[in-house]
């Protein structure tokens, strides 16, 4: 197990030993991989960006060990770039999830701390593609081809990723209303204290939903997150 909370090893020769056929399995493998990234430690734009580093080095590592003809490796690195996609989705939701719960207890869309996780949210597609940009740059030569048709496939389809991030912050914005008509709001300390470990919070919803668990326990208090924060 490497220190990015998933088997790299494992993971290049599930690319490595692949068939065209296997692109499910693949994509599959890749978006455990990923999630197992992320819940390694806070759910920010950082470990998003080390998370899909992280798969996608396992990818090309195990793509170049394959053999398989350029048109079978293409499909395969669609696959594992469908399977960081779909990790990216439930990242985007553990964010909602764990932001819906301040909103609903009167935390403002207005107040900075919360602007800046909705911005966070908006930006989750731009840091698939520029990680994915970035990582693909440092892949072999011969791998760069079929990556850059991969990414241009993704980019001009629009990825899962953002199509949840829009819906996520449609949602967040409509919950708000609704606090703000029941009258809700909360005093500026206990927002701070709150929004000082949201990221901590969202890390534990995303494991949550990973492992079936219900995730939708109201937001700690200052101590409470503090203790949630280093348990994590």
């Amino acid at each position: 197990m490497s220190e990015s909370g998933f088997d790299h090893d494992a993971l290049v020769e599930r690319f490595a030993q692949a068939s065209a056929r296997q692109g499910d399995a693949l994509r599959q493998a890749v978006q455990q991989a990923t999630l197992k990234a992320l819940q390694g430690r806070e759910l920010t734009l950082k470990s998003v960006r080390d998370a899909v580093k992280a798969t996608t080095k396992a990818a090309s590592a195990g793509a170049a060990k394959s053999g398989l003809p350029t048109t079978d490796v293409e499909a395969l690195l669609m696959k594992a770039v469908e399977g960081m996609d779909a990790a990216l989705v439930k990242a985007v939701e553990a964010n909602r999830r764990a932001l819906e719960q301040f909103v609903d207890q009167g935390v403002q869309l207005r107040e900075t701390k919360m602007k800046k996780a909705l911005a966070d949210i908006e930006k989750m597609e731009d840091t698939l593609y520029g990680s994915l940009d970035k990582a693909v740059a440092d892949a072999a030569k011969n791998l760069q081809g079929p990556w850059a048709m991969v990414l241009e496939g993704m980019k001009a389809r629009g990825s899962a990723t953002g199509s949840s991030a829009t819906a996520a912050l449609e949602q967040l914005t409509e919950r708000s209303r609704e606090a703000v008509r029941r009258g809700r709001a909360q005093a500026q300390s206990t927002v701070d204290a709150w929004m000082d470990h949201y990221t901590a919070l969202a890390r534990g919803v995303l494991i949550g939903m990973s492992e079936g668990l219900d995730a939708s326990a109201p937001p700690p208090a200052a101590k409470s997150s503090s203790r949630r924060a280093r348990q994590g």
